[in-house]
Parts: structure tokens; C-alpha cells; sequence
């Protein structure tokens, strides 16, 4: 089975997203449309969604070009440092779990969501 990422552009959705939280898991991935890196940890990810991923989560994607301001306010809202690419767990309003760069790999998101 195969998960998808749903874009968010608004600071509305994310406030919902951390608030489903409290029921569900929620990865966002904060992707630069302008960085080979961030395009490299981008195929990392949709590799894991793509080969039976953790179906008690809700996946997200934050265009950091596209949508600054959301971006930003992830790393203020949930007290981690911004960094893109950058894959943040959340879970109770809170994120259990941040990594960047070329730590997001299949693997690395394998196991820290499927523990």
C-alpha cells in the first residue's frame, strides 16, 4: 500500500495537524524545491511511502520555497531548529523525532516508524 503527502501552505493546517497529533502520528517533511540534497532525501521518502509505509500515520509536506511561514513556524511551534530537508515526528503536540539531510533515508524512517 502506498501513503501520499499531503502539501500544506497554511498556517491553519498546520495548527490541525499538530492537533490531530493527539490521535495520530504526524511526519512532515520540509522539502527546498532548490537544494539536490533536499531533492535526494525528497526520493528517500517517497521511496518509504511508496514500499508498505506505517499506516497509523499521517504524512505532510511543507515546500519551505512555497510556504516560509509555515515553515518557520514548525520550528517555532514544535522547538526544533529548521533545517531542510527535514523529516519531524509529532506526536501529542509534540515532536518525538527530527532528523535532516542525508539521515532521511528509508531506512531511518522505517524504523523509527514502524517501532
Amino acid at each position: 500500500m502506498t501513503a501520499k503527502l499531503v502539501e500544506i501552505t497554511s498556517l491553519t493546517e498546520l495548527e490541525n495537524i499538530i492537533a490531530q497529533s493527539d490521535k495520530r502520528k504526524q511526519l512532515i517533511f520540509k522539502h527546498s524545491n532548490a537544494c539536490p540534497i533536499s531533492s535526494a532525501a525528497f526520493d528517500e521518502m517517497q521511496g518509504y511511502l511508496e514500499n508498505n509505509p506505517a499506516k497509523d500515520v499521517d504524512y505532510s509536506l511543507i515546500v519551505v520555497q512555497v510556504a516560509r511561514n509555515v515553515s518557520n513556524e514548525v520550528a517555532a511551534k514544535l522547538n526544533v531548529e529548521h533545517e531542510s530537508p527535514q523529516a519531524i515526528l509529532v506526536h501529542n503536540g509534540k515532536a518525538i523525532w527530527n532528523q535532516s539531510h542525508r539521515k532521511i533515508t528509508q531506512s531511518s524512517l522505517t524504523d523509527v516508524l514502524k517501532a
